[in-house]
């Protein structure tokens, strides 16, 4: 028996994955990284400014709290091709596990970094790495887990499996949120921001212990394991990525646009907006955040089962369509003073976040051969996230003192609207194999 049929026959026999194992490890995964995502994106929009910048004005200290929320999206394509290469090169699993443990160990050092007053320009300086490295993190996470499902996925099946990763993103808000809430009903003001605003960030390292033993237990995916037992693998993916694939990568990324504006304009940026000028209170507002994001939770079911029933494009269309008209309704919600109003915007907003999203966790895998699959992917979503979310809030609080919340409104539709085109431009793979 020749190497390569001996190392075919072990692919072959590579012990299978159940279906229950990936939908655990693959959700648990996205759920602990985005809940540390979020921790970090609640703070910025309630505390960091004023513990860590030592500018008098609010609106300063926000605009800055917003900087370095922006910093993890740009370090996110740095990240996609650090652990792509690996992932690519040496497996999904181990690239799995390296992500998580990023993530967890910025989360966590976050939580025990002191203020300004305490070190002064030491603290956000190094805030700023840390938020660094959570996006190093992030951005090795999500393609990981996207391929951990599909990769393992029966035919017919691979939105439904690829949901479950996307399903993290919605229990990683909710925990990340609730969690602000509880803090926000049962401390004061002071205690919050003395200490107990630092209580979710250390949480991520009992998290992270949970999400290594779960995916500490999986198998190599088969199709990874028959591209490598075949010798089928890229010497420097980046390089072959861009140098083949460029196109897919550029849609792909466009195509992730609409998310990333949808949600991060509808939680921090509102968030803030809501406790700084519409004058809710924090616990208020995260109590409309927590219950909003449940829609998000129950469209992202819902659009991977149609995705697999009529394609990818169909429900991406549909759904950014959607998505354009929302933008038009942010101000008559957010302006008429009512809870039930700006509930009900919140609602909107995260369910069509859920129904575009959906789709991606099998699409962007689909849009890349196995050699590179793993670093296209986290380089189309990722590079999606610079554009429509990085700068978002940042650019939202701009716009709202320039024209009010009618031209951060434009900024959603505008999103959403080359969301769309970039759908439009691309080839159905609901059809194709992995």
């Amino acid at each position: 028996m020749t190497a390569s049929t001996l190392s075919a026959t072990q692919a072959d026999a590579a012990p299978a994955n159940s279906a229950a194992r990936v939908a655990t490890a693959s959700f648990i995964g996205t759920a602990i990284e985005f809940y540390d995502f979020y921790v970090y994106a609640t703070a910025a929009a309630l505390v960091i400014g004023p513990v860590f910048f030592p500018q008098g004005s609010g609106t300063a200290q926000m605009l800055s709290a917003f900087i370095t929320f922006g910093i993890a999206f740009m370090a996110r394509p740095i990240g996609s091709a650090l652990f792509g290469h690996f992932g690519d090169r040496i497996g999904r699993k181990s690239t799995l596990v390296a992500s998580l443990l990023l993530m967890g160990l910025c989360t966590t050092l976050i939580g025990v970094l002191p203020g300004y007053d305490q070190i002064g320009l030491w603290a956000p300086a190094l805030l700023c790495l840390l938020r660094f490295g959570q996006g190093l993190g992030l951005g090795g996470e999500w393609g990981g887990a996207a391929l951990l499902a599909t990769e393992n996925a029966p035919p017919g099946k691979r939105a439904w499996f690829g949901m479950f990763p996307q399903l993290g993103p919605s229990i990683g808000f909710l925990a990340a949120n609730g969690l602000f809430l509880a803090l926000a009903l049962g401390l004061s003001d002071e205690q919050f921001r003395a200490w107990g605003w630092r209580l979710p960030f250390l949480l991520s390292a009992a998290l992270v212990v949970l999400g290594l033993y779960v995916r500490l237990r999986l198998a190599e995916t088969p199709v990874f394991a028959k591209a490598m037992a075949a010798h089928d693998k890229a010497k420097v993916p980046v390089v072959e990525l861009f140098a083949r694939h460029s196109l897919p990568v550029l849609l792909g990324a466009l195509s992730m646009v609409v998310c990333y504006a949808l949600f991060y304009i509808s939680t921090v940026f509102s968030l803030s907006y809501g406790v700084s000028t519409l004058g809710y209170s924090r616990q208020g507002f995260l109590g409309m955040l927590c219950f909003a994001v449940l829609f998000m939770a129950l469209a992202t079911p819902i659009s991977a089962w149609l995705s697999d029933r009529f394609g990818r494009k169909p429900v991406l269309l549909v759904s950014g369509l959607l998505a354009v008209a929302s933008g038009f309704a942010m101000a008559p919600l957010l302006t008429q003073g009512s809870s039930a109003s700006v509930t009900l915007f919140l609602c909107i907003e995260l369910f069509l976040m859920g129904a575009t999203f959906a789709p991606m966790g099998a699409l962007l895998p689909e849009l890349f051969p196995t050699r590179v699959r793993y670093t296209g992917a986290s380089a189309a979503y990722n590079l999606g996230g610079i554009v429509g979310a990085s700068a978002a809030p940042f650019f939202a609080q701009k716009l709202v003192t320039m024209g009010g919340l009618g031209y951060v409104g434009g900024y959603v539709s505008g999103a959403a609207l080359l969301s769309v085109i970039a759908v439009l431009c691309l080839k159905e793979t609901r059809d194709s194999t992995l």
